[in-house]
């Protein structure tokens, strides 16, 4: 039997490393298989009558694999990581990083669906850099999806990692399950439900006027945060 080539991207971070910095580890070992990834492509030529062993396929195979191992690449990481190297501040205003681009594909069809994320937060006393967000969407998003659960995850994200006032993220993205097959209805754009959530007030207690959770709820209202109920991809 021939050896095996894999790729094992990423890996995780975890808390109680030396001098109070995050312990990094690897991550978790599930290698994307190419060997198998390129017999099924080339299984999937001769299924649809086209010979593999032409000249402009004959290294498809092996681009597909490659590139499956690369759009896959963050089933192999804990995005959530790059959430856990904070700084303390003491900032009461709202958060907001606009139209991160991203690419990933659609668990039922594995088509791409690209776009853009939105995300805020009310910062409860530490903040975290802003490349460390984009890094944590692109973990999430490099990984069979679908539009919904990628909105919470990336919400629940910020909520639990940052423990902030509050947390809002909307999605807006192109599925070409949608405008290259079935309904065929190009230029359709998805916006799933905003994820907003509000951190309780303590008994007796106030946030105080410049750290009112309603600031989120402003910053939702956004045009380009609004939303319009989802249609799922068929």
């Amino acid at each position: 039997m021939s050896a095996t080539r894999s790729l094992v991207p990423g890996g995780e971070v975890s808390q109680g490393g030396g001098n109070g910095q995050p312990a990094v580890r690897p991550a978790p070992v599930h290698p994307i298989d190419l060997p198998r990834i390129e017999h099924a492509v080339r299984e999937i030529l001769l299924a649809v009558g086209e010979d593999p062993n032409r000249e402009g396929l004959c290294k498809t195979p092996h681009r597909v694999a490659r590139s499956y191992a690369e759009l896959m690449a963050g089933l192999n990481e804990d995005p959530r990581r790059h959430l856990r190297t904070v700084f303390q501040e003491r900032y009461d205003e709202v958060v907001l990083l606009r139209d991160i681009e991203f690419h990933s594909l659609c668990e039922h069809h594995l088509l791409p669906f690209t776009g853009h994320v939105h995300l805020a937060y009310l910062p409860d006393g530490k903040v975290v850099g802003l490349s460390k967000l984009a890094r944590m969407v692109e973990g999430f998003a490099r990984r069979p999806q679908v539009q919904e659960r990628l909105t919470m995850q990336i919400a629940d994200a910020l909520w639990e990692e940052l423990a902030p006032l509050g947390a809002a993220c909307v999605i807006e993205a192109v599925h070409t399950c949608m405008t290259i097959r079935g309904a065929k209805k190009p230029g359709s754009v998805m916006r799933p439900a905003r994820r907003l959530q509000e951190k309780p007030l303590q008994p007796g207690g106030s946030p105080g006027p410049d750290r009112r959770p309603s600031h989120l709820q402003a910053v939702s209202r956004m045009p380009r945060l609004g939303f319009a109920s989802p249609a799922p991809c068929r």
